[in-house]
């Protein structure tokens, strides 16, 4: 019964997190416990085994929540901060009044992330678990959903998508060999690809709906995108290319739309400025808005932050050996350059915030459920 009441402890802290009503019975909370143990009196659940521990945690959870015979994954990398946390729960919403037959929940699938947020890193805790937890937790025996959906809320078909895309073939391959196969065989998996997934459909719509949105800041001044990107090395699929096909479909709108990113060699802000000023803008406003899911890390500091330690007067800024400018932040960077940029013209809003564009992922949600079920033995890889 140790393991037992350890449990119940431990489910205990994700429903005061979640707001479950029945925590509040403890004998109802041990019942669910029970339930997930398949052998409480010969199992035993080592209390320093972190994987163990997830796993308890999150399939008490799936089975305390269950009500549907599907369900829908949401895979994000991550984030730690209540901004992100807040744009999470919308989205979550969202699903749930779209998608009315299925059960949403949300994981993420950065290491780092998870644990700073379990440990309040921003002033705030959540406890967010890895993709294989859950599919391991659909699969138990009291949750056994006969349809599983994963959404794969990146932005790019890239490094992290490959990772969506690994973690559902060790789940319908059985990698860890302690899944049911007989169920494995029979469930019916698919898979939502990537906002920017198609190089015309996508691109295009999501250009639109970002020129529905920001037409009128455009006629102001500079409206520059700021995405992630692969770093060369990494450039799976080699997903980079969409940041520059959004930028070409936007400026059909506006001449004044740039995309840039963090991480995608020459297309750093260095490259963003290089081109601004060879389309004739040196001067004038630039108001900078993050081409993320959520605005998180990379947004609050990498684009709207105060770092500006590269900056020295009289010198100017020392690029590295890639071009890009180093500990600065966009909106400093653009106003030491002598343009209109500061916390006015930050727009501090992740793309799982533009309803508009968090449209376009539920409607690969909704592709996903109407097409044909995932060939696991397969990436599905973007052409």
């Amino acid at each position: 019964m140790k393991q037992i009441k350890f449990l119940v402890m431990a489910f205990a802290a994700v429903c005061l997190t979640a707001g479950i009503s029945s925590c509040e019975k403890e004998k109802e909370v041990e019942k669910i416990v029970e339930k997930v143990i398949e052998k409480k009196d010969t199992v035993e659940v080592v209390q320093d085994n972190n994987w163990s521990r997830y796993q308890a945690l999150v399939t008490a959870d799936v089975v305390s929540k269950k009500q549907h015979d599907k369900a829908i994954l949401l895979v994000a990398f991550g984030s730690t901060w209540e901004q992100a946390f807040n744009s999470f729960d919308t989205t979550i919403e969202a699903y749930k009044s779209a998608f009315s037959g299925y059960d949403i929940f949300l994981s993420y699938s950065s290491a780092i992330c998870i644990n700073r947020a379990a440990q309040g890193e921003n002033g705030v805790t959540r406890n967010y678990y890895a993709p294989p937890f859950w599919l391991n937790a659909f699969a138990d025996k009291n949750v056994r959903y006969s349809e599983i959906v994963v959404q794969s809320l990146q932005v790019i078909p890239g490094e992290e998508y490959t990772r969506v895309i690994n973690y559902i073939k060790d789940f319908a391959n059985n990698a860890n060999g302690d899944l049911d196969d007989a169920y494995l065989a029979n469930v019916i998996l698919k898979l939502g690809v990537p906002l920017l997934q198609d190089a015309e459909t996508d691109v295009n719509l999501v250009a639109q709906e970002l020129n529905a949105l920001y037409a009128d800041k455009a006629k102001e001044g500079v409206v520059a995108f700021m995405g992630h990107g692969n770093p060369d090395e990494y450039d799976t699929y080699k997903a980079n290319v969409r940041y520059t096909e959004l930028e070409q479909a936007l400026q059909t709108y506006s001449k004044n739309y740039y995309v840039g990113t963090v991480d995608m060699m020459e297309n750093f802000k260095t490259n963003v400025y290089d081109r601004m000023k060879a389309n004739g803008i040196t001067s004038g406003k630039v108001f900078c808005h993050p081409l993320m899911s959520i605005d998180g890390d990379h947004g609050h500091n990498d684009m709207a932050g105060d770092d500006d330690d590269n900056w020295e007067d009289g010198v100017g800024f020392t690029p590295n050996e890639e071009g890009e400018v180093e500990d600065t932040s966009w909106k400093m960077y653009f106003q030491h350059l002598g343009y209109e940029c500061n916390d006015e013209t930050m727009i501090n809003l992740g793309l799982l915030e533009l309803p508009t564009i968090r449209q376009v992922w539920m409607n690969h949600t909704q592709a996903a459920i109407d097409g044909e079920a995932l060939d696991y033995y397969h990436s599905k890889n973007p052409e």
